[in-house]
């Protein structure tokens, strides 16, 4: 039995914060956004969080999948920025959505691959039988120290995959392969507020390596070449690294910049190669084969070969696409950015 997607959804806050306001703020030279293709980045309001932001991403998915909570037999819930250090994210969620009380319902974490690893285990549950359908969800806010690099680029948004057999779905998933070593490129200690980073280690040893790698060994075992795809969606810290990373694999540029969610709304962490997946889901034809490459830091890639089927055409109509939640933008001062994020304490008492 093969494994397919047969629904899925996007979320993607209204408000934005410019790369250009942060680059003047904390003293950078203006020529790094651009350097970076970086413009600006979503920015989840104060009554939002990864929950709140994955439900909707959730609810759209399975609108499109066509099923009931009732029909849903495990959901994975992957994100880097939970609302409760100790309290699942999954079980909110799932009873928000109407799930049925038996299932399986678990947090994912791994970085930014969280949600890939999801949809990895959802394939082997379909195949193997023991789930006619699964809900992945990927959801993560903005996380960066004020200042740092990160706060170009950390933004908030969700993306969400109802996964069933090939049979029932809008793509078949005909091939994954998983890439992982203990590369210490990105970590948050325990007790620390905001994740490190290594900086220019964290391009070529982990984001570049794990993905040309993984991506090497799915077109080994499937036989597939490059030039088989009609579309390539990778992992999007920033707006150049896509780009690079196609040149690298020998992947024409026309074929990646369909799956850049521009203009960039920054890395969106769990959601962000998968929601560049949904962008391309959106306006593919039937037949169209699409190369797919997660990454999360730490470190990992999951590489994955999806054929698009007929029933996509219809089930488009079924929810907001990302091209229209990309273009309703409300633009924000890094003020209110620091009121959104918590990040300004208040003198309580004088």
């Amino acid at each position: 039995m093969e494994a397919g997607i047969r629904g899925w959804g996007v979320y993607v806050p209204r408000f934005r914060l410019s790369a250009h306001d942060v680059a003047t703020l904390w003293g950078y030279d203006s020529r790094l956004p651009k350097a970076l293709g970086i413009v600006e980045k979503a920015v989840a309001e104060e009554d939002e969080d990864s929950v709140t932001m994955g439900w909707y991403a959730a609810k759209v998915a399975i609108r499109r999948a066509g099923v009931s909570g009732e029909e849903i037999d495990a959901v994975f819930f992957g994100t880097e920025s939970k609302p409760y250090a100790v309290k699942p994210s999954a079980t909110i969620v799932a009873d928000a959505l109407g799930v049925k009380k038996r299932k399986l319902a678990t947090d994912l974490e791994f970085a930014c691959r969280a949600a890939g690893e999801g949809i990895r285990i959802s394939i082997g549950l379909v195949k193997g039988g023991l789930a006619q359908n699964t809900l992945v969800i990927g959801s993560d806010t903005a996380q960066a120290n004020p200042g740092d690099l990160l706060d170009f680029t950390a933004s908030s948004g969700a993306v969400a995959y109802v996964i069933s057999s090939a049979t029932n779905s809008v793509a078949t998933i005909e091939a994954s392969v998983t890439y992982v070593t203990d590369t210490p490129d990105f970590w948050r200690r325990d007790r620390s507020p905001y994740p490190e980073h290594a900086e220019i280690f964290t391009g070529e040893p982990a984001y570049f390596h794990h993905i040309v790698s993984a991506v090497k060994l799915l077109l080994e075992e499937t036989g597939l070449k490059v030039t088989d795809f009609d579309y390539a969606v990778f992992h999007q810290p920033n707006g150049r690294f896509p780009l690079q990373v196609a040149r690298l694999l020998g992947i024409p540029q026309e074929k990646v910049i369909p799956g850049l969610v521009t203009p960039y709304i920054g890395n969106t962490y769990n959601a962000s190669a998968l929601i560049g997946l949904a962008k391309v889901l959106e306006e593919a034809r039937p037949g169209n084969r699409i190369l797919v490459a997660t990454f999360g830091s730490g470190a990992g890639s999951d590489a994955f070969s999806v054929v698009v089927n007929e029933a996509v055409l219809e089930a488009v109509n079924k929810g907001p696409r990302v091209s229209d939640m990309i273009n309703s933008r409300v633009q924000i001062s890094y003020g209110e950015y620091s009121k959104f994020r918590g990040l300004l304490l208040r003198n309580v008492g004088g």
